[in-house]
């Protein structure tokens, strides 16, 4: 299995409530193996997936799904 990492930015600024359930939501996508935002970086999500089981724009679909505006880095 391949494992594949996607920065994602979210223009909105999120509380530490908001960052869990985005972060919990991601888990349960087909493929995301480790979704997690940085101390000092809330604005940055890092997902680490199997490129095989899911796709950059599935992730980013589910984060815009949530009613925030996001887009991908370095993808």
């Amino acid at each position: 299995m391949d494992i594949s990492d996607v920065m994602i930015h979210i223009n909105q600024d999120l509380n530490e409530q908001q960052r869990k359930t985005l972060e919990e939501s991601m888990r349960q996508l087909d493929g995301v193996v480790s979704p997690r935002f940085n101390p000092g970086k809330e604005h940055l999500l890092l997902v680490a997936f199997n490129p095989d089981a899911t796709s950059t724009a599935v992730l980013l679909a589910k984060v815009q799904s949530f009613g925030y505006s996001a887009q991908l880095i370095g993808a």
